[in-house]
C-alpha cells in the first residue's frame, strides 16, 4: 500500500470509531445520571457527612456534565472496537499466525483497560480525595467529637430518668476519651475561639437545666428558676460582647445545679464538666477547621474521568509494547537498555497526572506504571524468543529439504 493509502485506511477506521463512540454515548445520556451519581461516590464519601453534596454554578451545567458522562461512557464501552481497529490496521504488517492473535487481543486489551479504570476507581480515587478534602487530625477529633455527644445525649436520658449513676459512667467513659483528642491537637488560636465555647456553653447549660427539671422536687424547681435566670443573664452579657460576665454567670448557674433533680452534686459536677469539654472540643475543632470544601459538578467529573483514562491507558502498555514488539518497531534489548531512563518518566508522568503532591498517590500512580512497563519487556522478550525459535526451525526444515 501507498502512504495515501494507509491514511485512507486509518481515516476509515477514525470514522469507525467515531460512530461507535457517537452511538453509545447517546444510548448512555440515559442513565448518565445515576452513572454520574457512581463516579462521584469516592468524592462524596470523603466529604464532611452534612455536606455531602457538589454544587453547579450555570444553569446549563448540569445538562453539560450529564452530556458528558454521556460522551465518556461511549468512549468506556467501545474499547473493544477501538481496539479492533487498531489491530486491522496494524495486521497487514502481521504474519498469518500472528494475525490470529485478533481477538486475544481485543479481549486482553479491554480486560487491561476495565482493570485499569477499576483500580483508579477502588484504590486511587478513595485514597486521593480523602487526602485532598481531610485533615487527618480534624477528621480524628471530629469522629471523637460526635461519638463524645452521642454519650452525651445517652447520658441526659439516664439523668432524666433518674439513673445518676449510669448517666455519670457514660459521663466519665466519653470525658476521658474527648480530652485525649483534645490534647493531641494543638490550640493555637483557640483563644480567637472564646465566643464560640462560650456559645457552646449556653447551649448546654439549657440542655442539663431541662434534664434535670423532671426529676426536680418543689426545691429543687426554685433552684432551677434561680440557674435559668443566671443563664438568662448569660445571654444578654453574651450578646452584649461581654464574655467574662457571661462566663461568670454560666459557672454560677452551673453551682446551682448541684443536688437537684435527685442525683448527687458529683454526678451533676461530671456531667456538666463534659459539657465544657465538648464546648471546649467544638472550639478546637473550628480553629483546626475553618475551611470548607465547595466543589462543583464539573471540575471533579473531569479530574474522574481524566484519572480513570489514564489508568485504563496505562494498563494498556504492556499490550501495546507487545504488538509492536510483534511488527518490529521495538526490541526487548533496546527496553531494557534505557528501563532506568522510563522509571523516571513513569514517576514524572505520574507527578503531573496526580493532583496530589503526597507519597501515597505519588506511589500508586507510579507503581502500576512501572509493573505495566515491565510486563511489556518481559511480553516483548517472549515474543523475540518465539520468532528465534520459529526462525530457527524454518532454517532447519529449508536446510534439510
Amino acid at each position: 500500500m501507498s502512504l495515501f493509502e494507509h491514511l485512507a485506511e486509518l481515516r476509515s477506521r477514525l470514522i469507525k470509531c467515531t460512530i461507535a463512540v457517537l452511538v453509545l454515548g447517546l444510548a448512555s445520556l440515559i442513565f448518565a445520571k445515576p452513572i454520574f451519581g457512581i463516579l462521584m461516590k469516592p468524592v462524596l464519601s470523603a466529604l464532611p457527612a452534612g455536606n455531602r453534596s457538589l454544587i453547579y454554578t450555570s444553569g446549563i451545567e448540569e445538562l453539560n456534565v450529564l452530556m458528558k458522562v454521556g460522551l465518556y461512557c461511549g468512549l468506556f464501552l467501545t474499547t473493544p472496537v477501538i481496539l479492533w481497529q487498531i489491530w486491522g490496521f496494524v495486521a497487514p504488517g502481521l504474519y498469518e499466525k500472528e494475525k490470529k492473535m485478533a481477538a486475544p487481543f481485543v479481549l486482553l486489551g479491554s480486560l487491561a483497560f476495565m482493570t485499569g479504570a477499576l483500580f483508579c476507581y477502588f484504590v486511587m480515587l478513595p485514597t486521593m480525595f480523602q487526602f485532598l478534602l481531610n485533615d487527618e487530625v480534624a477528621t480524628e477529633l471530629s469522629q471523637k467529637l460526635d461519638k463524645a455527644r452521642l454519650r452525651e445525649q445517652d447520658a441526659l436520658r439516664f439523668v432524666r430518668v433518674g439513673d445518676g449513676n449510669r448517666a455519670q459512667e457514660l459521663v466519665k467513659s466519653a470525658g476521658t476519651e474527648l480530652s485525649d483528642a483534645v490534647s493531641q491537637v494543638s490550640t493555637k488560636g483557640l483563644a480567637s475561639q472564646e465566643g464560640v465555647v462560650l456559645s457552646a456553653e449556653l447551649d448546654s447549660l439549657g440542655k442539663v437545666i431541662d434534664a434535670l427539671y423532671q426529676g426536680a422536687g418543689p426545691s429543687g424547681r426554685s433552684v432551677l428558676r434561680r440557674a435559668v435566670e443566671e443563664h438568662q443573664k448569660a445571654v444578654e452579657l453574651y450578646g452584649k460582647g461581654d464574655f467574662s460576665g457571661a462566663s461568670k454567670s454560666i459557672e454560677d448557674a452551673a453551682v446551682l445545679l448541684g443536688g437537684v433533680g435527685g442525683l448527687s452534686s458529683g454526678a451533676v459536677g461530671d456531667l456538666w464538666s463534659l459539657e465544657k469539654q465538648l464546648a471546649r472540643a467544638k472550639a478546637v475543632y473550628e480553629a483546626k477547621n475553618w475551611t470548607r470544601p465547595m466543589l462543583t459538578m464539573r471540575e471533579q467529573l473531569s479530574l474522574v474521568l481524566l484519572l480513570l483514562l489514564a489508568f485504563g491507558i496505562i494498563f494498556e502498555l504492556p499490550l501495546v509494547m507487545a504488538v509492536l514488539s510483534m511488527i518490529g518497531l521495538v526490541k526487548a534489548r533496546f527496553l531494557m537498555k534505557y528501563q532506568r531512563h522510563a522509571f523516571v518518566v513513569c514517576l514524572i508522568l505520574a507527578a503531573v497526572i496526580t493532583p496530589t503532591g503526597d507519597a501515597v498517590n505519588l506511589a500508586l500512580m507510579t507503581g502500576p506504571m512501572v509493573l505495566c512497563y515491565e510486563l511489556g519487556v518481559l511480553a516483548a522478550w517472549m515474543i523475540e524468543k518465539r520468532k528465534a525459535r520459529q526462525a530457527a526451525t524454518t532454517a532447519l526444515t529449508t536446510t534439510a529439504t
